[in-house]
């Protein structure tokens, strides 16, 4: 599936929901039930630094595909993590690298975050 259509469908998923916080509700029930970062991978090389919340993100690219997981303490960061590697989950390596969306902005979903997310 295309980034694109993978944003129309993300739309669609959060369509029903009007007010901010049930959006990122929803994001962070999404993440639980999803797979993350097992602890083992949780270590300082994939540490994410600058984040007020702790995160840890690693990525495997293939010819074909890229996968990504994320971890967080934070369960709304969780959430948007979730999304983004979702978002570009099992997209190419050259897809990934030549999108120019930004899916949180184009969800509306940055507009409702606090400046430390």
């Amino acid at each position: 599936m295309k980034l694109a259509e993978k944003l129309a469908r993300l739309k669609e998923d959060l369509a029903p929901f009007d007010d901010p916080q049930e959006r990122l509700a929803f994001l962070v029930d999404r993440a639980r039930r999803a797979p993350s970062l097992p602890p083992e991978q949780c270590v300082d090389a994939n540490r994410v630094d600058g984040c007020v919340s702790v995160v840890w993100l690693a990525g495997r690219a293939g010819p074909e595909s890229c996968e990504f997981l994320a971890h967080a303490d934070s369960p709304v960061v969780h959430g948007l993590l979730r999304l983004l590697c979702d978002f570009h989950g099992s997209a190419s390596a050259v897809e990934v690298a030549d999108c120019g969306i930004d899916p949180l902005a184009e969800l509306g979903i940055t507009r409702d975050l606090s400046p430390t997310r």
